[in-house]
């Protein structure tokens, strides 16, 4: 039987950690990997590899070409590091890599609908057609959203629950028209507010993405539930851990009702933001409490129910 979970996953697109950087981002694939390892989730998913780096072209879909050489040979230093982090060949290597991931989770979520996809990355969401931004290099979205339009005709949207508005693909809706299409605009979601308004804000954005989806304008979703929306977080402060988790509760069952009312609509996850130097296991709980989420409401594994992962306080 196969896992109702695949994971996208190669040891060379998470780079040694940096102790120059402040962002531990690129290297959250294998760590997170490592945390589900210990974890009832992990008899419940595949590990998937058969993803090659993206190619210059695809880079091009979504920045401008001096931009792209510039971080392909890391010169200027300036440009090849307006993400914010250290540039190495390694680090070059792994871009290329994860983002590369999202596009082989998404385009496997759309050949096979009752298997959730996954790529365990961070990164994308702040990155703008001539630079990065935000510890984010390449908008990983918006050449992934491109790429499937401009190939398959297939359109998607998003569901970013990171603690900080996703930026990239409004921020690209000028550089390429055909966007608006790919990702139709009302349906990036960034909830907004904090506690009950931003649960609240949520929920109205889901009731507009099922009345998309039911009328056949959406072929895909993606969710990113950054740990940077949970208060403990270094750099965010939305949600209590009660909010956080309900905030994955009314995303996946209404990805739920979704798929019983267009069940060829695929679903993608994807990690996002969270920071914590104090005690990085709570990240990767968070993303590990999502997932469950979505494996019980959305795989129909009923055992993980109760599963909670370690959080602690600042």
């Amino acid at each position: 039987m196969t896992p109702p979970l695949a994971i996208y996953y190669r040891d060379d697109m998470a780079p040694a950690d940096s102790p120059t950087n402040y962002s531990k981002s690129p290297t959250k694939p294998r760590r997170f990997l490592e945390y589900l390892h210990n974890t009832p989730l992990w008899q419940h998913l595949e590990v998937r590899a058969d993803f090659a780096p993206l190619t210059r072209d695809q880079l091009l879909l979504a920045h401008k070409p001096e931009y792209v050489d510039a971080f392909l040979a890391g010169e200027p230093r300036w440009q090849a590091e307006s993400n914010g982090l250290a540039w190495t060949p390694p680090f070059r290597d792994s871009v290329l890599l994860t983002n590369a991931c999202l596009l082989a989770a998404i385009a496997a979520a759309v050949a096979n609908p009752q298997v959730i996809a996954m790529a365990p990355v961070s990164g994308f969401h702040h990155a703008r057609p001539s630079s990065g931004s935000g510890f984010c290099t390449f908008s990983g979205q918006v050449i992934a959203g491109l790429e499937l339009y401009r190939q398959r005709g297939l359109r998607g949207a998003w569901i970013d629950l990171d603690g900080h508005f996703g930026n990239s693909i409004e921020d690209s809706r000028e550089f390429a028209a055909d966007l608006d299409i790919a990702i139709a605009r009302g349906l990036n979601i960034n909830p907004g507010g904090r506690h009950a308004d931003y649960l609240a804000d949520l929920q109205q954005n889901l009731l507009f993405l099922t009345e998309r989806a039911a009328a056949g304008e959406v072929d895909y979703i993606c969710v990113a539930h950054g740990a940077d929306s949970h208060e403990w977080d270094q750099l965010g402060n939305q949600c209590t851990t009660a909010e956080w988790l309900e905030a994955a509760n009314l995303t996946y069952a209404a990805l739920a009702e979704i798929r019983a009312l267009q069940p060829r609509v695929g679903v993608a996850l994807a990690l996002f933001g969270g920071y914590r130097d104090d005690h990085p296991p709570s990240v990767l709980g968070l993303h590990a409490m999502d997932t469950a989420r979505a494996l019980v409401l959305l795989g129909g594994v009923q055992e993980l129910e109760g599963f909670m992962a370690e959080v602690r306080p600042a």
